[in-house]
Order: structure tokens, then sequence, then C-alpha cells
């Protein structure tokens, strides 16, 4: 499929060939849930903690005897129908974290980046790079693509300058295309890639990638 390439300055430049293996493929909701579930399930520390009635700081001795009294039976002051006693059944520290089949991840990725191609919310770039690192002039060269909507920026490798660039405006995220997120990518408004990256995506993730990458 071709899809347009565009200047730093929102000009059509020329067509790029995208992969139909990676950017034409069926809507699958299923595999893009089930692969941001397991991103957010792994960001999950897992440190909440509670006492149970046996941790409870306090006396093992009834507040009043058992019979006679005309009251309800009533055990320690760390019982949990009392405040200040145990919970019942609380949360202890626990990781929530699974791995994912490497087949249904890259699957998940492709799907939506296939989505993201079809409703037209998927933008390449010509590549660029801010040798200043400054936000200033980042936000100076987003402002041709709908500046403010929720941004996903793919880059072609780990361009620091960008990075720090990038880090100061609270709308956009950037992701590099060997290492991408489904969350990010999926409630991205749109998504800006830069060409090299589109390029290696079509190697990276394309028909034969997974036979070269041993899976």
């Amino acid at each position: 499929m071709d899809c347009k390439v565009y200047s730093k300055d929102g000009r059509e430049l020329r067509t790029i060939e995208l992969d139909e293996s990676v950017f034409g493929l069926p809507d699958n909701e299923d595999i893009i849930w089930y692969a941001i579930n397991n991103e957010l399930a792994n960001k999950r520390q897992g440190t909440a903690c509670t006492k149970d009635r046996g941790e409870v700081h306090g006396s093992n001795s009834k507040p009043y005897k058992q019979k006679g009294t005309g009251r309800a039976r009533r055990g320690d002051k760390k019982s949990p129908v009392l405040v200040g006693g145990g919970v019942v059944f609380g949360p202890k520290p626990r990781d929530y974290s699974y791995s994912m089949p490497k087949k249904a991840k890259r699957l998940a990725m492709k799907t939506i980046l296939s989505l993201k191609a079809r409703n037209e919310t998927l933008k390449i770039i010509e590549d660029f790079s801010i040798e200043s690192g400054k936000t200033r002039d980042l936000a100076g060269l987003l402002k041709n693509f709908n500046p403010g909507t929720r941004t996903v920026l793919v880059l072609k490798d780990d361009d620091r300058m960008i990075k720090q660039a990038a880090a100061n405006i609270p709308w956009l995220s950037y992701l590099s295309y060997n290492r991408l997120r489904a969350h990010d990518l999926f409630y991205g408004r749109q998504v800006l890639m830069l060409e090299t990256a589109a390029k290696n995506l079509n190697s990276f993730y394309g028909s034969g990638s997974e036979k070269e990458a041993g899976q």
C-alpha cells in the first residue's frame, strides 16, 4: 500500500510503499486488548499491603467476659469487625506481571499500525533531528501537524536530542520503531512516523521477519 510522505512544514513530498503484512491487516480487537492489558499489568507495582488480625498490634484479651453480661460474644480488639482491627482478605504484595507470546505481541503491534493507517491517523514525515535538543524547536516543527492532539512520534533510532526535546511536551510521546508500546500507539490520536522508521518497520515486522527472528 502507498502512503504519502510529508515534509517538516506539512507539504506532501512523495509516496512510500508500506508492507501489507504490517500496515494492511484486518481489525482484531481481542489481540489489541490482550497486548494493552499485558503492558498495564507489567507496570503495576503490586506493593499494596494490609494487616490481618494476626498482624495488628493490640491485646489478645477479651474486652469483657464471655457470659453473664447479656451482650454478644466478643473476641479480642483486633477483630475485623472493630475499628482499628485487622482486614479480611486484604491485598498483599504480589507480582501482577505475566509474559505474552512473542508472535501475539507482534501481531498486536501490526494490527494497531494497520488500524492507524486505515483511519488515516498515521502520517509519514521526512527524517529530521533536533540538533539543539530544545523543546521550542520541536514544538515549532510539530505545529504543522495538529498540535495539542495526543500524538505518538515513532523514531528511526534512539535519537537522544529528539527525546530530550519531547520530554516537556505533555501531549507528545515517543517510541523507537523496534520498541513499540501497544497502549501508546492505540490511544494516540495521531501517529507521526519518520520515513526511515516506516522502512525499518517493513523489514522488522514484515512477512519474512518472524522466521529470521527465530519465531
